[in-house]
């Protein structure tokens, strides 16, 4: 008996606490009712509707799709399709058919392309976006940087304004505008995800490769398009993509726009790049290779081997030294190097800041012309 007195006793108590719980849940209930959750405004838009952008892209597309152009060549030799955005006939045949995109770089119709898209070209045509059809003259080519400068007899030409690829950043918006899989002037959007990639595309050990790295769907027919910011200010020429398919999986690679400038502008001027060359053997700097130098760094670019005769001998850059920075700006890698040293003119100085023997050190390079 006394045990059920405890056990009634026990029961009521938690009767009366249940009641007193569901009572106060519903206080406040009430209470996050008329003064608003915090935890719900956390998963809230100000307007309620989900997250959107600040802006959208039609604008951008608007400005961007008409300075795109469609490129088809004709060559004697079957096209070699590798990693490139060719549709590629492959076989051997007499002809093969190539296509690919460019971008309108001047009213008077200079179109830059990527080179592998009119390599071995025997005829190339340029279709606008407003469908008229030129026969376009090759002024000049660049396979260590993958780019190319057409020439089309047309006046009055719509051109894109430049952006700084120096100042592009990770997560920023872009659009990607080409020709994909023969689908005329066609736009994708996605973000910068990478800066300053390496994938080893081009097979001269002097390659230029310090490509933008994006999530924007780009396929074959993409090449030499358009990499463009949110304001349809050309940021890239698109290049590349990753795959094991062919097609898009994922990631798509563009040459830096401050890049294809200086090469654009030497091949209309002069019919060809005009190179500088640091003349040094690198390699990067990683964590392993920082223990070996006895270096408290883990960035930079060590100097391998200097050549004879080359800007870098002639300023007093030793084997060993580590390149930190360059005019200021800091060298992470191999890629980033090769990019900034790529845009120097013969005759420029570069302002080469290395690590010697525990120091910093500035060096003055000043920049000579390849033997």
């Amino acid at each position: 008996m006394r045990q059920f007195g405890i056990t009634l006793l026990a029961s009521v108590v938690g009767g009366l606490i249940t009641l007193a719980g569901i009572h106060w849940m519903d206080m406040r209930k009430t209470a996050d009712t008329q003064a608003g959750s915090p935890a719900r405004l956390v998963n809230m838009s100000p307007t309620g509707a989900g997250f959107s952008p600040s802006f959208d892209f039609k604008e951008a597309a608007r400005i961007v799709t008409p300075a795109v152009v469609h490129i088809s060549t004709l060559s004697s030799a079957p096209v070699n399709p590798m990693m490139y955005f060719f549709p590629g006939s492959g076989g051997n045949v007499p002809y093969s058919e190539g296509a690919g995109s460019g971008v309108i770089y001047s009213s008077d119709g200079y179109i830059i392309t990527n080179n592998h898209v009119i390599e071995a070209a025997k005829e190339i045509k340029v279709t606008l976006a407003d469908n008229r059809v030129f026969e376009a003259k090759l002024i000049g080519n660049d396979p260590k940087s993958d780019l190319a400068v057409l020439k089309i007899e047309a006046r009055d030409l719509p051109t894109l304004a430049l952006a700084n690829s120096d100042l592009a950043e990770i997560g920023e918006w872009v659009l990607a505008v080409g020709n994909p899989l023969e689908l005329n002037s066609t736009v994708t959007a996605g973000i910068i995800s990478a800066k300053g990639r390496s994938l080893k595309l081009l097979p001269d050990r002097d390659a230029i490769e310090a490509f933008i790295q994006t999530d924007a769907a780009v396929n074959p027919g993409n090449s030499g398009g358009a990499l463009v910011d949110a304001q349809g200010r050309l940021l890239g020429i698109n290049t590349a993509i990753a795959t094991r398919t062919g097609t898009f999986q994922g990631y798509s690679f563009a040459i830096p726009v401050n890049l294809v400038v200086r090469i654009a502008d030497d091949i209309i001027q002069y019919g060809s790049y005009q190179r500088a060359f640091l003349g040094v053997e690198i390699y990067s700097l990683d964590a392993n290779a920082a223990r070996e130098l006895d270096v408290d760094i883990n960035q930079g670019v060590v100097v391998e081997r200097v050549v004879d005769g080359g800007s870098a001998q002639y300023a007093g850059i030793l084997p060993k030294d580590i390149i930190v920075s360059v005019n200021d700006r800091n060298i992470r890698d191999v890629p980033e190097l090769t990019e900034i040293v790529g845009r120097a003119k013969v005759g420029d100085t570069l302002q080469v800041k290395v690590l010697r023997d525990g120091r910093e050190v500035d060096v003055s390079v000043r920049m000579r012309a390849s033997k």
